[in-house]
């Protein structure tokens, strides 16, 4: 036998050096082609490992500048490309290069294709050919042209003959000469060994790991009930991801039962039939490779054509056809009492065919795709503990290639890690002082500044170290702005880590603060930063877009409008509204980060950031005047409609349905209050005052000025009852105002002015109550009275003009605040009324005058009235009627006097 096999090899290497000396005899690599090793492996054909994705195919060297790919199978990658490497390790791989200008960005289904070599890159250069997920770092298989030791090139295996093919290197166990699809989701594939009498099956199927796939013979006298008496393996995983193959005899269609007589019937191993089985004659199928990768279990196994168990196998003929039977489902780990697999019930996932499995056959196209392709575990963190981060040896780590030592994360390899925004994750961080844990926007890790490469590392760094005895306890928040797939790795060493995958806390975690806005339909969501704010909002119905707007109406309005399109894809947009019709809604540029739309069951929901302040000039766009100050309350509107579009805007685009009234969001408070509509509030205010100031009190000091020829005292009558009735009104408007608006601002420049002149108005009862005593009969005016006539006289018409500024800004401010334009006619006509009284002032004092020309100077013309005539007091009239009564004839003799003479 062994000098059969030495014969075997010695005729294969003949062959291939007498087939590589024709090929090279005749190929010409063109002058483009630089003369290289090459020859020494034109002629061979590789066969590709596959790492993941599904990848198989084999590789033949045409010449110096190009190889041919063929039967090759791959699942769609992101950036993949033939990649160079001088050796098939991590330090090795991750330094290689690009190979070829074609790229491999789809699915491939058994296809073949020949690859021109870049003009800088020889197979002198490449040892192992790789292809290869650029973004990633990830090795999807490859082939090993040479192994080099110490300088020297040997062949890592002896070459071996397949259907006529020279083979370097072991045959790899995915590849097989013939595929049969069972099912949608179930392959078998085989090749015949005829040299050692025994039959290579693989099974592969997207499964669960926990599911087991059965492949096998049906008893050759059944005519139903094939599964009845049928010889099968069954495969699967065990509890640490171990692959098993057994044979398996079935008497019943039960899961395997042992009686108490010790009677076996069911799906049972063929060994538990027998008792024992120590030399493995009953239970003859031999493992041969097996592994779980894309959500895929696959499994070679070795069986024998002609079997010593005639009780429990059946014979295979491979020259004739013969009904095999086939099964998936779920598996029962073993226990104390049957310490065996026991495959369960099916479940309808069953079949039979027939089968010759001499003939050539393969209809399988392309690779088995599964939908779920996630097998590593998964790790949700929460708040009931740490998160224990920790090292140990790689076995099953997802993405290839891959260092010795990786991450564990509560005693799990490089699982998956789920966090949610706004929920706080804990690490205890115990992989020792060589690892620094850290999160990172770099698949690979290990610091991606030492490849030249940017990085943003949102958590953890060189501190981020500790032991078992010391652990390094770190909290994590992740927030809105965390990318949704992040990376833990090591800041040492590269791809010691896996993915972490961020999702959705709900909006309330993820936000520090929330309202609902007006009628309950929107609920609005915020964080403030310290230069920006970030706002999500959510609609409570059904709608096509949802719409808030900063201002006290869509009218004058900057809006944030989010909805997605006909492609599924969520889009926020600004706009700036200055009219009610569609061709008023002007889209803007503002600087928004971290924008996103998404809608489930017709609920809009939509985030994004915007800077407090943009960074433009004020003058220069509409946006630049939409500044969030949060120390001012944030008067926030929405709308919902049926469909919005990014181009033209129409009728169609008109909201259903909006917010009545905006809310007041107190950004720094957390809270809201609602908006009212103080228009009618502010027009009672504005009407006393207007009545007050511009009709009352100037009317008092009118009657003082230019009413003394009135028999009697009816100009002091009418000139106190006109201030009492003036500073009255007064009161009772600023107090009106004061408890409707819930306080008192000295913000506005129109407050500044009220206040000022209330403060003048109250000021002149209480300077006449003190006026000094008026002078006796031949007696001179004092110093005191005088002062006094002159701080009476002067704040008294001060009141009335500080009343009439407050008057014009108080419009002024309400016109601002809501923009209507009857306020701009009111002021027009507030102005005309001032103008008229101002004319009409100075025509009654063109004919005093008149009337009294010998009257050009003298203090008459500063005080309200004409000698002692003033010399009221205006807090007590019946006193100063009498006092008028008897000053008025002393003054009637003084003024008499001369004329007797």
């Amino acid at each position: 036998m062994e000098v059969f096999k030495l014969c075997r090899l010695l005729l294969l290497v003949i062959i291939g050096s007498f087939s590589h000396l024709i090929r090279f005899s005749v190929s010409d690599p063109g002058s483009d082609c630089p003369q290289t090793r090459s020859a020494s492996l034109v002629n061979f054909t590789y066969q590709f490992s596959m790492a993941q994705h599904q990848l198989r195919g084999v590789l033949n060297v045409i010449d110096d500048c190009s190889f041919k790919v063929s039967q090759f199978d791959m699942l769609e990658g992101s950036d993949v490309r033939f990649w160079g490497a001088v050796g098939d390790h991590l330090e090795n791989l991750t330094k290689g290069f690009v190979v070829s200008e074609q790229k491999l960005n789809k699915t491939y289904k058994s296809d073949a294709f020949v690859v021109k070599l870049m003009k800088n890159v020889t197979w002198d250069d490449i040892n192992v050919l790789a292809v290869w997920d650029l973004p990633m770092a990830s090795d999807f298989g490859h082939v090993v042209l040479r192994n080099l030791t110490n300088g020297t090139e040997f062949l890592a295996s002896l070459p071996s003959l397949v259907n006529g093919t020279v083979i370097k290197g072991n045959g790899m166990p995915t590849m097989f000469n013939n595929c049969k699809v069972l099912a949608d989701n179930y392959r078998v594939r085989w090749s015949l060994n005829e040299e050692e009498d025994v039959i290579e099956i693989g099974l592969e199927a997207a499964i669960g790991f926990l599911s087991y796939m059965a492949f096998g013979w049906a008893n050759p006298n059944a005519s139903s009930s094939f599964m009845m008496g049928g010889d099968v393996t069954v495969t699967g995983f065990k509890e640490d991801l171990s692959p098993f193959a057994d044979d398996y005899f079935i008497t019943k269609y039960s899961e395997c039962m042992i009686s108490t007589d010790g009677r076996v019937e069911g799906v049972c191993p063929d060994s538990i039939y027998e008792g024992s089985d120590p030399v493995g004659l009953v239970n003859n199928t031999r493992l041969v490779y097996g592994h779980r990768k894309d959500g895929v279990s696959f499994i070679r196994f070795r069986k024998p054509l002609k079997s010593v168990d005639t009780k429990y196998d059946l014979q295979l003929n491979q020259n004739a056809t013969m009904r095999v039977i086939w099964a998936l489902g779920l598996i029962k780990p073993p226990d104390s009492l049957r310490p065996f697999y026991l495959p369960q019930n099916h479940g309808g996932s069953y079949g039979h065919l027939t089968l010759n499995v001499s003939e050539h056959i393969d209809d399988c196209l392309g690779p088995v795709d599964a939908e779920d392709k996630q097998d590593q575990d998964l790790v949700i963190a929460d708040k009931k503990g740490p998160l224990v981060v920790s090292t140990g040896p790689a076995v099953f780590y997802p993405n290839p290639p891959n260092p010795s030592k990786v991450l564990y994360i509560n005693k799990k390899e490089a699982p998956l890690l789920r966090v949610e925004r706004g929920v706080q994750v804990k690490f205890s961080i115990q992989a020792g002082h060589d690892v620094a844990f850290y999160i990172t926007s770099d698949p690979l890790g290990g610091n991606a500044t030492l490849r030249n490469m940017s990085e943003t590392i949102y958590f953890g760094g060189p501190e981020a170290q500790g032991v078992q005895a010391t652990p390094t306890e770190l909290v994590w928040a992740p927030d809105r702005n965390t990318p949704d797939l992040v990376y833990y790795q090591s800041l040492y060493a590269q791809k010691m880590g896996w993915k972490v995958q961020v999702v959705d806390a709900g909006l309330p975690d993820m936000y520090n603060s929330s309202v609902v806005l007006d009628d309950q339909q929107v609920t609005f969501f915020w964080t403030l930063a310290e230069n920006s704010i970030s706002i999500a909002a959510r609609g409570e119905k059904k709608s096509g877009y949802l719409a808030i707007g900063f201002g006290r109406g869509m009218v004058n309005s900057y809006a944030y409008v989010g909805w997605v399109d006909d492609t599924g894809n969520g889009k926020v947009s600004t706009y700036w509204i200055d009219g009610r019709d569609a061709s008023n809604i002007h889209p803007t540029n503002e600087n928004l980060t971290h924008a996103r739309c998404k809608s489930e069951n017709g609920i809009i929901t939509m985030e994004f950031t915007r800077p407090l302040h943009p960074s433009c000039d004020l003058d220069d766009k509409p946006e630049c005047n939409n500044i969030v100050d949060p120390t001012t309350p944030l008067k926030v509107i929405w709308a919902m409609g049926a469909q919005w579009s990014d181009d033209h805007l129409s009728v169609r685009n008109m909201h259903s349905v909006t917010s009545s009234r905006p809310i007041r969001v107190l950004l720094m408070r957390g809270s809201a209050e609602a908006e009212e509509d103080l228009r009618p509030v502010l027009a009672v205010h504005g009407f006393m005052m207007f009545l007050a100031w511009g009709i009352l009190l100037p009317g008092g000091i009118l009657a003082a000025r230019y009413l003394k020829h009135i028999k009697g005292d009816g100009w002091f009558q009418i000139h106190v009852y006109l201030q009492y009735s003036g500073l009255s009104i007064v009161f009772l408007g600023f107090l009106f105002a004061v408890a409707e608006l819930r306080g008192l601002s000295f913000s506005s420049l129109h407050v500044k002015f009220g206040m000022l002149a209330i403060v003048l108005a109250i000021a002149q009862p209480i300077n006449a109550y003190l006026r000094p005593k008026k002078p006796g009969a031949g007696e001179g005016v004092s110093s005191k009275r005088r002062v006094w006539e002159y701080i009476h006289v002067i704040v008294g018409r001060g009141a009335i003009v500080v009343g009439i500024a407050a008057l014009i800004t108080g419009m002024k401010h309400l016109g601002e605040r809501y923009g209507d334009e009857d306020v701009h006619r009111l002021m027009w006509a507030l102005i005309l009324w001032i103008l008229v009284g101002f004319l009409t002032v100075i025509y009654l004092e063109y004919r005093e005058r008149k009337k009294r020309p010998d009257r050009i100077s003298g203090r008459s013309n500063w005080v309200l009235g004409s000698g002692e005539e003033e010399d009221t007091d205006l807090l007590s009239p019946s006193q100063a009627m009498a006092e008028k009564d008897s000053g008025s004839s002393d003054c009637m003799e003084v003024q008499l006097e001369p004329m007797g003479r």
